[in-house]
């Protein structure tokens, strides 16, 4: 599919996905911002379209179509008033439990708030009635683009459809030309050129196979499969495939591939380790190594009974239970096993030879140091990643903020686990422990030990390209404060220690664990060092692959 321009591209794209997923019917009236909707719908002979005069009366034409079929009808209006004459039709469809799809056209974001005439604010336009709203936003034409529409049709049909069916609203923004044609009737001087087209056969964007739906059920899956377990996963199934357990899942254990991040670096051994399969299990994404190839799978089948998990819009369905393994190839998990084995004794090897404090090793020992079935909060930025790209499989409970993946909070966080399942162990950065440590206020004292990584800044930015602006880079990123530690220590009456070398950190969480009460462990470390070591990392990886042929 083509289009000569972005508002006739993001039309075609959404009509197309719209029948993808077995809408048939569609009801507009008259209107201006929404004709390139319109001229979609009257151009695609598979769908039927239905003219009404009024949009409150096609609103509630939509609501009987959905009534009687049981499958939501799309109701398109021009912007401005003619959206908010739907809003009786989206209180019925609410509290009736009518599955119904709401395309309201909107003005771009330059005509808002300007007095522009029929322009009103339609974010959010009805309110908590509908069960899923989504400002599409204008149309741009980008690689990215049309996985993006597509998955959000599907997604809007899955919410409309669930276990609690409903109206979902869906907010488009149109820039002219709103016609294929520019407005001197010329072709436009500005056609849309990335691909607009939707997965081979027919076949929706993303399938989703929750609810109870007919095509619902455990999946049977062949060839090669690899799994992905990410926070809040389910126990990790019988090892027939391999699994990759990311470090905050609480799932690394014996048996599972815990050095994905450092192999996936490796082209060769990306190259000849391609899954016919990718299934992600829970929120995953700390490593853009094993996302890339998560993104790049043919077949992406997202384990997840209640959200709609699909960052990069890839996934080609959402299932409510694990699959099943079908014709497994014998070959494959022994595969990823012995890559790991590899991998994990290169790792290890290069960072005991380190004994000043690194915060790879720190982040791998902490772990090492909790017994099994103890807990470990770890913060978000980089020792939840270091956590995940260096931790040895370990039956611990990992707790980790990756709701939003913020900073806030992560003392009183770690202090709240620890009052009721304590002791804790809390890994983090000097930046999470100065943004909260009013935490420390708390009049209790439960058994926690807090082991933080001081490196005197945002150590995460070293690893983005704005590192490369030397002159703004520490005054905007890398943020220093020179703060002490061992001051905020005595200040909140923490226990104190600070750890010099690498090999004192395990005896030192171990001492204070048994001891009980709250207590800090400061190791300093260089965030410029940090960068060269995690290279140096990924290296002796790929040296240590090449040696034995992987």
């Amino acid at each position: 599919m083509n289009a000569p321009n972005p508002s006739t591209a993001i039309s075609r794209a959404f009509v197309d996905e719209l029948l993808r997923n077995g809408v048939e019917h569609v009801v507009f009236a008259p209107g201006s911002r929404s004709t390139a909707l319109v001229l979609a719908c009257l151009d695609e002979r598979r769908l039927t379209c239905h003219v009404e005069i009024d949009e409150r009366s096609a609103g509630f034409f939509a609501l009987g179509v959905g009534k009687a079929g049981r499958h939501p009808a799309a109701v398109i209006t021009t912007s401005g008033t003619a959206a908010a004459n739907l809003a009786p039709a989206v209180v019925e469809a609410d509290m009736a439990c009518v599955p119904l799809l709401v395309l309201t056209a909107d003005r771009p974001p330059e005509l808002r708030h300007t007095g522009a005439n029929q322009t009103i604010d339609q974010v959010k336009l009805y309110g908590d009635r509908i069960r899923w709203f989504c400002e599409v936003g204008v149309a741009e034409d980008t690689p990215v683009a049309n996985a993006y529409w597509r998955s959000t049709v599907c997604r809007a049909v899955s919410e409309a459809t669930a276990a609690r069916p409903g109206p979902v609203h869906l907010n488009l923004a149109f820039r002219e030309p709103l016609v294929p044609l520019s407005d001197d009737g010329r072709a436009s001087a500005q056609p849309f050129e990335n691909e607009i087209s939707g997965r081979p056969g027919g076949a929706p964007w993303t399938v989703d196979r929750r609810y109870g739906r007919p095509e619902g059920g455990s999946l049977s899956l062949d060839g090669r499969v690899l799994m992905v377990i990410g926070d809040g996963g389910p126990e990790a199934p019988e090892q027939a495939w391999p699994v990759v357990a990311e470090g905050h899942s609480s799932q690394r254990i014996a048996g599972t591939i815990s050095t994905a991040h450092h192999l996936l670096a490796d082209s060769r051994f990306v190259d000849s380790h391609v899954p016919d399969v990718v299934v992600t299990v829970g929120r995953v994404g700390l490593s853009r190594n094993l996302a890339r190839v998560i993104a790049s799978a043919s077949r992406h089948v997202v384990v997840d009974p209640t959200n709609w998990a699909d960052p990069d819009r890839r996934a080609s369905e959402f299932v409510a239970q694990l699959p099943r393994p079908g014709a497994v190839d014998p070959e494959w998990r022994s595969m990823w096993l012995e890559a790991d084995a590899v991998a994990r004794e290169a790792i290890d090897g290069f960072l005991d030879a380190i004994d000043r404090p690194c915060e790879p090793r720190i982040a791998r020992d902490t772990a090492e140091a909790e017994p099994p079935g103890s807990t470990l909060y770890v913060s978000s930025s980089m020792p939840v990643r270091d956590l995940d790209w260096f931790m040895r499989p370990k039956p611990i409970r990992v707790l980790a903020n990756r709701g939003a993946s913020g900073l806030d909070g992560f003392v009183s966080s770690a202090l709240g686990a620890a009052s009721i399942d304590g002791p804790v162990t809390a890994l983090c950065g000097d930046l999470s422990l100065l943004h909260d440590q009013n935490g420390f206020l708390l009049a209790e004292r439960p058994d926690c030990v807090f082991v933080v990584v001081n490196n005197d800044g945002g150590g995460i930015f070293s690893f983005l390209p704005q590192a490369r602006i030397e002159e703004h880079f520490e005054r905007g990123f890398g943020t220093p404060h020179g703060r002490s530690m061992a001051a905020i220590a005595g200040l909140h009456d923490l226990t104190y220690a600070g750890i010099d070398s690498a090999r004192e950190l395990t005896p030192a969480i171990r001492r204070a664990a048994a001891a009980g009460g709250v207590h800090l462990i400061e190791l300093d470390t260089d965030r410029s060092e940090n960068v060269s070591i995690h290279a140096s990392v990924t290296a002796v990886v790929g040296e240590a692959l090449r040696a034995r042929g992987l």
